[in-house]
């Protein structure tokens, strides 16, 4: 009886994120990595040392420049796109014309040009794109959409999203490339697009129109100065002013940053433990945001980049009542230590040191509050890593339900990025901003 071959799969950006597709696929028999693709021969060699380590045999290695190539000679199936956010389209595009599964690590891309240009690819092609939108695949996340979806607080009314990011986690944005917005499009687009997409399934309704403020308020040379913070130096290695800051981060204390960035130096000139109270950093840190749905909820969110702990806090009120989510994902960090990371610490990939816990509160109307039963899983991104690789890939030893899951869209990706794209755009100009406006025909209904 003849065996169905692996899909031969290709992982484009070899960075820290990258590492979960890499260690998932490779455990998986119905996949392998076939092929890696990233500007650093360095990076590149560390991927294979976990294919190795997983007793796979050695990926191909390309460079950027000859991606069109890799997935004509080594008979790509699927393409995982893990980059600097600015560009995955450059991969996403020819691989769908390619004919390729392509899974992209969220956000689906910067801006409204690059989206047009994905979605139009789509259309034309009739391949699939999926948004690595992990949080969905949280058992937290799942259990309110299903007390939402069978009417525990009645007609949704409004929404209220706050998300803390501590001076470990939120600190890391400006360290690295994620601190222009050219690459990341910001905190509104590369982190809050997860949040984004979150309300908009819970809510199965399509954002309309949004309105914000945001300013770099904490991080950065200026504020860094007026609040008594900044030190005078550009990168931490190597930087003696660096030695008892608490924001410096040092590589070579962890074995997996030190292989992947700073012996990958040599490669690209890319420094990934920039000071981040130095300059350019051209995103905010703190932001304000109003957005209303097509079917008339509104939702007020607000991204804090520099709290003294993470986690989050959502309210939703409707017509019978009102739902309470709280959670701690790190309930405090010691004062004045210096930062040192495990592998995904700073990404939010596995628990905090110091994790709290979760609460979810049912409020009816009239009637005494019910704490609701969840089921917490204390790893990586809350459980929803796992949970979302095994729907996307399936194969033995997927939990059971996950294999087969419908997973976000391109149309998903859009309307989170739209949320986002929008916002930024009120930063500029003081002014609402349509989401038709920005990427027209976003109007179906969220899956």
């Amino acid at each position: 009886m003849s065996r169905t071959p692996p899909l031969r799969t290709a992982v484009v950006g070899t960075g820290h994120r990258a590492q979960t597709f890499t260690r998932d696929l490779a455990a998986r028999p119905g996949h392998r990595v076939a092929a890696l693709c990233d500007p650093s021969p360095t990076r590149m060699a560390f991927h294979n040392r976990l294919l190795a380590e997983s007793g796979e045999p050695p990926a191909t290695t390309w460079e950027p420049e000859h991606f069109t190539d890799l997935l004509a000679k080594e008979g790509i199936d699927e393409v995982v796109v893990t980059t600097v956010d600015a560009e995955h389209d450059r991969y996403i595009v020819p691989a769908l014309e390619a004919g390729c599964r392509v899974v992209t690590e969220k956000p689906m891309t910067v801006d409204a040009t690059r989206c047009a240009r994905i979605l139009d690819t789509v259309r034309a092609t009739g391949n699939s794109l999926t948004v690595a939108f992990n949080y969905r695949f949280n058992p937290v996340h799942e259990k309110v959409r299903a007390l939402l979806a069978e009417g525990a607080v009645g007609e949704i009314l409004s929404v209220h999203f706050e998300w803390l990011l501590d001076t470990r986690h939120g600190a890391d944005y400006f360290r690295r490339w994620h601190r222009e917005k050219r690459h990341s499009g910001g905190l509104m687009v590369h982190k809050a697009s997860h949040h984004f997409d979150l309300v908009n399934w819970w809510l199965a309704d399509t954002p309309a129109e949004v309105f914000g403020y945001g300013r770099l308020a904490f991080y950065g040379p200026e504020a860094g100065a007026r609040h008594g913070l900044r030190r005078d130096y550009d990168r931490a290695h190597g930087a003696e002013a660096a030695a008892d800051d608490p924001f410096a981060l040092d590589l070579a204390a962890d074995a997996t940053l030190s292989a992947l960035y700073l012996d990958a130096e040599r490669d690209d000139g890319y420094h990934r433990d920039r000071n981040v109270f130095g300059g350019p950093v051209t995103i905010e840190d703190d932001m304000a945001v109003l957005v209303r749905y097509a079917r008339g909820a509104t939702m007020t969110y607000h991204l804090t980049a520099y709290s003294p702990w993470e986690g989050y806090r959502v309210m939703v009120n409707g017509s019978a009542g009102r739902l309470e989510l709280e959670v701690e994902e790190s309930r405090w960090q010691a004062p004045r230590t210096r930062i040192t990371s495990t592998r995904g610490a700073l990404h939010g990939d596995t628990a905090a040191e110091h994790a709290g816990g979760v609460r979810l509160t049912l409020r009816p109307l009239w009637q005494p509050p019910v704490d609701v039963p969840v089921a917490v899983a204390h790893e990586a991104h809350g459980g929803g890593d796992t949970r979302m690789l095994d729907a996307l890939f399936g194969g033995a030893g997927a939990e059971a339900g996950m294999a087969g899951r419908p997973t976000a869209t391109e149309h998903d990706g859009a309307l989170a990025l739209a949320v986002g794209l929008a916002a930024n755009r009120c930063f500029e100009t003081g002014e609402p901003v349509r989401i038709d406006d920005l990427v027209p025909g976003l109007g179906a209904q969220v899956t």
